[in-house]
């Protein structure tokens, strides 16, 4: 066992960071034909059509709770700041931003000239309303956690604001490239049928207006004839609603849409030598696990939490179930988090779980598992073998399964009677950074304040996470949470998976599509390949 940050190669820190950047720089979309290839020429035009497999919850920047939906998002909405092509954070709509010598003020130079799509301008104000929209207690933030250190935001004029901070933050101004933070047009608030607490049609600065929503079937969006930035090729952008993925990929293969994420995984070799279509396993911050009720009687004894770890064969799922699309975690985090170490192993040992079970009293407990359909890479089908895992060391398992919105609703929910004995959950950092995958171990960010849906606590972890948000030396941050990781691994609130393949297959008609380490495709300035 190895309690020691891994130090990465600054070549490959870089390089994912300028990954992560593409996703943030998306935008394009609409559509007059959901069934419609991806058309236009030279000058542009047409419609290009993507298969998800989830509707979305919220197309509110502020509620975002999953990349899928941050990417529709992300075509309408932009951020202050993005990573470049060098893994530099730069940036955007602020053009400039400075961080004071003592870390608590942040100012920022922000673009003249952009309008939102109602023709209002994006000024210091706006920028003031957003950040302020973010921290307000009424609102449901669940990936609001960075940006709780803002204690003030001043329009110094037009084009400065400045940003006071309750304690210097190492990655807030990284936080800012996140679509949470995305910029939305304040009258837009009590617009078109929003109100400031259901916000459902965003009005940003984006290359893509936000069009047409049918629940259950599509999403699209229009090109923004007074778009600031580079121009993108497609005059609409659809997004259809597909939770079965041999649909997504047998819509693709007819012709009937121009790219899909997460195909049927054992199809991905078929795929990969079918010449009409490109085929990208693109890395990701992704950690799959099944979140533990650590509230609920029987899972708040950390023996019986390891004891489902140890029942679990995962190397077994990741290879027949997801088709090695897949790395078992051997930490609460991804590897490509500034922050990972390599913190320790639950081998498969079924007689081992047995016996901590009848030493624990549970030996035959009853326990529901929750999964979502069509979200993850072989969300229902990892559930099923889990519980199979898990009947086979004497426990009684049931599984349920729902559509992605309904599945948040239950498991982004304060505890109650409703709430479910373990769901199989995902979590993706949109920065490459421990800090965003630790929320999901603070009290700060138990539901519905946020997503740490296992309501795992413990004090030695707060003071450790509390001493890594001040620390700005890299080194003592890295122990810090390298320390906190080994706490975590050894309490096991969650079932500890796999980080999951990210699988993104477009048609060879098109060009210009790829996808980051935080599992987000890019696709706003996709083109035609001929």
């Amino acid at each position: 066992m190895n309690t020691t940050p891994a130090r990465r190669r600054p070549s490959r820190a870089r390089s994912l960071a300028a990954a992560a950047a593409l996703g943030l720089l998306l935008s394009a979309c609409s559509v007059e034909d959901p069934e419609a290839p991806a058309t236009g020429g030279e000058g542009g035009g047409g419609t290009f059509s993507i298969a998800v497999g989830i509707d979305p919850d919220t197309f509110d920047p502020a509620g975002q709770t999953t990349t899928t939906v941050q990417n529709m998002v992300d075509y309408v909405v932009e951020t202050l700041v993005v990573f470049d092509e060098e893994g530099e954070l730069v940036g955007n709509l602020a053009e400039t931003f400075e961080t004071s010598e003592d870390g608590r003020t942040v100012t920022l130079g922000l673009r003249d000239g952009v309008v939102f799509h109602d023709g209002t301008p994006f000024d210091a104000e706006a920028v003031k309303f957003n950040l302020e929209r973010i921290i307000d207690p009424a609102l449901t933030v669940p990936l609001g956690s960075p940006f709780e250190v803002i204690e003030s935001v001043t329009a110094v004029d037009d084009t400065t604001a400045e940003v006071a901070l309750s304690r210097p933050s190492p990655g807030f101004v990284s936080a800012l490239s996140v679509t949470t933070a995305g910029m939305i047009a304040p009258q837009s608030v009590t617009a078109d049928g929003n109100t400031n607490e259901n916000y459902q049609r965003p009005v940003g600065t984006g290359p893509y207006t936000f069009g047409d929503y049918t629940a259950g079937e599509s999403v699209t969006v229009e090109k923004f004839a007074d778009y600031w930035g580079e121009e993108p090729h497609y005059d609409t952008v659809v997004f259809r609603i597909v939770p079965e993925a041999a649909t997504r990929e047998s819509l693709l293969l007819s012709g009937q849409v121009d790219m899909m994420i997460l195909p049927p995984v054992s199809d991905i070799q078929a795929l990969q030598a079918n010449e009409d279509v490109e085929v990208l396993l693109a890395e990701s911050d992704r950690t799959i696990f099944i979140a533990l009720d650590t509230n609920d009687p029987l899972l708040s004894d950390p023996m019986v939490r390891q004891a489902l770890n140890y029942a679990v064969d995962k190397q077994a799922i990741v290879d027949n179930v997801l088709f090695g699309a897949g790395e078992v975690m051997d930490a609460p985090m991804a590897p490509s988090l500034a922050g990972y170490c390599q913190t320790g192993s639950y081998d498969f040992d079924p007689e081992r779980a047995r016996q901590m079970l009848a030493d624990a009293g549970a030996a035959d407990a009853s326990l529901e598992l929750l999964t979502p359909s069509g979200r993850y890479v072989q969300d229902q089908q990892s559930a099923e073998a889990i519980a199979g895992y898990l009947r086979e060391v004497g426990l009684d398992v049931s599984v349920s399964t729902s559509d992605f919105p309904s599945f948040l609703a239950r498991v982004n929910a304060a505890p109650s009677e409703n709430t479910v004995d373990m769901h199989l959950l995902g979590w993706a950092p949109p920065y490459l950074d421990a800090d965003f995958q630790m929320q999901m171990f603070r009290q700060a960010t138990h539901p519905p304040a946020g997503l740490a849906t296992s309501f795992y606590t413990n004090p030695q972890v707060e003071e450790l996470l509390t001493q890594a948000d001040v620390e700005t030396d890299e080194s003592r941050r890295e122990q810090l949470y390298c320390d906190a990781s080994q706490i975590i691994w050894d309490d096991a609130p969650w079932i500890f998976l796999w980080t999951q393949s990210f699988p993104v297959v477009w048609s060879d008609d098109v060009t210009g599509i790829s996808a980051t380490p935080t599992e987000k495709f890019s696709a706003i300035y996709a083109r035609p390949a001929n």
